[in-house]
């Protein structure tokens, strides 16, 4: 898909910074921090990234990925997210080796049966490993 189909399916005025910021999720299979974004778009400030990648987790475009490296990382969301609604229900694969981080799409995360009184918001599974690159 395109950035620019992307940004008007989700109602966003196409800019140049957003869909160069889409442009890189687009182009990569692992969740990106910051920095990272920072490093290959270095022409985009820091406040502009930073409202550019909320407005996207807003839209349901990409999702936080949570990992152990304590540094927020994003990547795009799947069908079915929407405004302020994520239906990731996956698992986050983290390499031991390299540190990058991928969402794994065809492993749903588990069904809790909590006790009574208690209800799920949401559930987040890390698993840590050797990616495919890194265990060759």
């Amino acid at each position: 898909m395109e950035a620019k189909t992307l940004l008007a399916q989700n109602k966003l005025r196409v800019t140049q910074s957003r869909e160069e910021v889409l442009s890189v999720f687009l182009s990569s299979t692992i969740a990106l921090s910051n920095q990272v974004i920072e490093q290959q778009l270095d022409h985009i400030d820091r406040i502009t990234l930073y409202r550019t990648l909320k407005t996207f987790e807003d839209k349901g475009i990409i999702h936080k990925v949570i990992d152990t490296t304590n540094k927020h990382k994003y990547a795009l969301c799947v069908d079915g997210c929407t405004d302020h609604n994520h239906e990731d229900s996956h698992i986050h694969f983290e390499c031991i080796t390299c540190k990058n981080t991928s969402c794994i799409n065809e492993v749903s995360t588990p069904e809790l049966n909590l006790p009574p009184g208690y209800q799920v918001n949401s559930v987040d599974v890390i698993v840590k490993g050797f990616c495919s690159n890194c265990s060759n």
